[in-house]
């Protein structure tokens, strides 16, 4: 049979569909066995997700019952009046006058004190409360309003910030973890458990109230990017994280130092750089567009962000500075301009360590350790550090609670026993035993927490022995300080006695993270070098 041209066309095209055809169908199956991987991998996310955040929410709304900061307490009240003031201001005067000291803005009277950002959250949940309840936020006469619907509905505006930042921001998180597989998806529950119900935040948010949950949420959902390989994303969420409070900055090392550590391996670093940098700046431009007309707005701005006239510390935070005062007067031995210096050397340079190991080697699961250092640097050596500071290495604490629940578990007590006297003066011990009960009986809940390696029996026996110990002090201190009156010659000797305990344990966990760094960052090198030889 002769075998013409259009026969053997015919079966060069017909080979060729077949194999298109092949490679459609191995494609469909592939695309098929991702959605269903995602479909498995997220489902089995959001339902322990939505139980948690319901339960969290219901928790939330049962703190926010109780007192808050300055509640009845003139002429200047607390941070509740702060915040509903700043609502006040933003939304009768106009912006370039927010940051000015006038005769309808008098700056001694809770001025705006944070970024921008800040400013627009107030207008925004300022609008809220002139639309529903004007005398709560009306000029001059809404000072230290008490009414029940303002109240509530300064409560709401706390609530709705949580459930439409913090929220998300957790869930991305926790995909962000799981997808990496580092996170036992067993264990998913449990640790979402433990970032959205854990007592320091809620304690301070829904009832010292503030807005913490905005900038942590935004620094939660720059985190989440960064671990989906999102930098661009996280340099943006970072920067408006930092824009909204400038605490914020005591995470900026850690991300600075893993980005630019990333972009130094790849082909062209400085392109790399030159995109980051870009989002940074255009994120802080549109923050900051109202006030860069003028130089003087934008050094009015700046001056309110950095309050040097309340002088080294406030209250008895269990800080480097504050703790040391007991025997080292820092205020009576130097100038003011002295001990910034010295305070911003010691920062920088208890920084450095972690940010070098990031650049060196840089990897998601140290960039983690790297936050949680960071911030331990600043809330350490850092000027006019707050109680309420705690809550930033607490949030990296809280996302490795998985890899690291005694420590985690071990610096959320003794954080919130350093808050234990502020919580007393705003009435609300009932909510911190509550809280704490919670917190205990959810972290030792039957497979909740992952398991962790036995260690030697004589290291365990020395260990239960010094855990058990400690707490027990802490209750009896708790007792002590509720039941007993300090003596006049010291009257804030239980607030010192407190200070210094946790000062201890906050000193013992930032030297184990910094360790548990550097190991890591040893072995990213050596698997580096491996690959390469």
């Amino acid at each position: 049979m002769p075998v013409t041209v259009s026969h053997i066309l015919s079966r060069i095209f017909d080979t060729k569909e077949m194999k298109k055809s092949r490679v459609t169908k191995v494609v469909k199956v592939e695309t098929n066995n991702n959605n269903a991987r995602w479909w498995l991998t997220h489902t089995s996310i959001s339902a322990p997700f939505i139980c948690v955040s319901l339960f969290a929410i219901l928790v939330r709304v049962a703190v926010s019952l109780h007192p808050y900061s300055g509640a009845g307490d003139p002429p200047k009240y607390g941070d509740f009046e702060a915040q509903r003031h700043w609502m006040e201001i933003t939304t009768n005067l106009p912006v370039n006058e927010w940051y000015q000291n006038t005769t309808k803005n008098d700056l001694r009277y809770w001025g705006l004190d944070y970024p921008p950002l800040t400013a627009y959250q107030s207008y925004v949940h300022g609008l809220v409360l002139k639309f529903f309840h004007p005398e709560s936020v009306s000029l001059y006469t809404s000072r230290g309003h008490e009414s029940y619907f303002g109240k509530l509905l300064m409560r709401w505006t706390v609530l709705s910030s949580d459930l439409l930042i913090f929220f998300p921001a957790v869930l991305w998180l926790i995909v962000a973890i799981t997808d990496q597989s580092r996170g036992q998806k067993s264990k998913i529950a449990w640790h979402v458990a433990m970032i959205l119900l854990n007592p320091c935040l809620i304690l301070i948010d829904h009832g010292h109230f503030q807005f913490n949950c905005i900038s942590l949420g935004l620094t939660v959902g720059a985190i989440a990017a960064v671990l989906s390989d999102k930098d661009l994303v996280a340099s943006f969420l970072f920067s408006l994280a930092l824009n909204h409070k400038q605490m914020s900055a005591y995470y900026a090392p850690a991300f600075f130092s893993y980005l630019l550590g990333k972009c130094l391996k790849r082909r062209n670093p400085l392109l790399e750089v030159s995109k980051l940098g870009m989002i940074v700046i255009g994120a802080f431009a549109l923050v900051w567009w109202p006030y860069l007309q003028s130089r003087v707005a934008v050094l009015e701005v700046l001056s309110r962000l950095a309050p040097f006239e309340r002088g080294l510390y406030e209250d008895y935070v269990a800080n480097f500075w504050c703790t040391t005062s007991v025997l080292i007067k820092w205020k009576l031995l130097f100038t003011t301009q002295s001990l910034k210096l010295l305070c911003l050397f010691m920062t920088v340079c208890s920084c450095l360590p972690s940010m070098f190991l990031q650049i060196r080697a840089p990897s998601t699961r140290t960039f983690l350790y790297g936050l949680l250092n960071t911030a331990f640097s600043f809330y350490f050596f850092s000027f006019q550090v707050h109680e309420k500071s705690v809550l930033l290495p607490l949030l990296p604490a809280s996302i490795l609670a998985v890899e690291e629940p005694f420590i985690f578990q071990w610096f959320t007590h003794f954080a919130l026993l350093s808050m234990f006297p502020l919580l007393c003066r705003d009435k609300l011990l009932l909510p911190y035993i509550a809280l704490y009960g919670i917190f205990v009986f959810i972290y030792c809940a039957p497979n909740g927490k992952p398991d962790t390696p036995n260690p030697p029996r004589s290291w365990s026996r020395v260990t239960s022995f010094y855990v058990v110990f400690l707490l027990f002090l802490s209750f009896v201190l708790h007792v002590i300080y509720l039941t007993v009156d300090p003596p006049n010659k010291y009257p804030f000797l239980f607030e010192a006695i407190i200070m210094l305990l946790c000062f201890s344990q906050f000193v013992l966990v930032a030297v184990y993270t910094n360790w548990k760094q550097w190991i890591l960052s040893r072995k990213s090198l050596v698997g580096s070098e491996k690959k390469l030889a």
